[in-house]
């Protein structure tokens, strides 16, 4: 389970990294293993629209148990597949870098991050940073 203070560590470590290595403003928000927000900042200057694409990203990743690049490689694989499960989830998810998952000791999903507001792949990066430094681990 992820608590308040350590989805907001999450968020707080990204925001500050993608600060530090000059990246555009970004969003970020923390999901739980259902998908359901638990934190959520936008750094002054980030598109209001950022949310939900910092959503769709986590939540793609939680709801199908693979991180934002496994599922662009999915997408590109099988556009079909991925477009079709786009419609099972009423449009809710990104399949790109940014969407990562969260998983504990065990190795159990237990979360999603989504990172939005910059590359993709930047988007990403700062994710893991963020999940690392709550003591978690990063699967993007």
């Amino acid at each position: 389970m992820i608590t308040l203070e350590q989805a907001q560590k999450m968020i707080e470590t990204a925001l500050a990294q993608g600060a530090e290595d000059g990246l555009k403003p970004l969003s970020a928000i923390v999901l739980d293993a259902g998908g359901h927000p638990l934190a959520f900042a936008r750094a002054d200057g980030a598109a209001p629209g950022r949310f939900d694409i910092a959503q769709a990203k986590a939540y793609g990743a939680v709801m199908l148990g693979m991180g934002g690049k496994a599922q662009m490689a999915r997408a590109e694989a099988q556009a079909y597949f991925m477009a079709a499960l786009n419609g099972i989830y009423d449009g809710k998810t990104c399949p790109v870098p940014g969407g990562v998952l969260i998983r504990d000791e065990s190795g159990a999903v237990i979360g999603a991050m989504g990172v939005t507001g910059d590359t993709s792949d930047n988007d990403a990066k700062v994710a893991v940073a963020g999940i690392e430094a709550a003591g978690f681990t990063a699967e993007d």
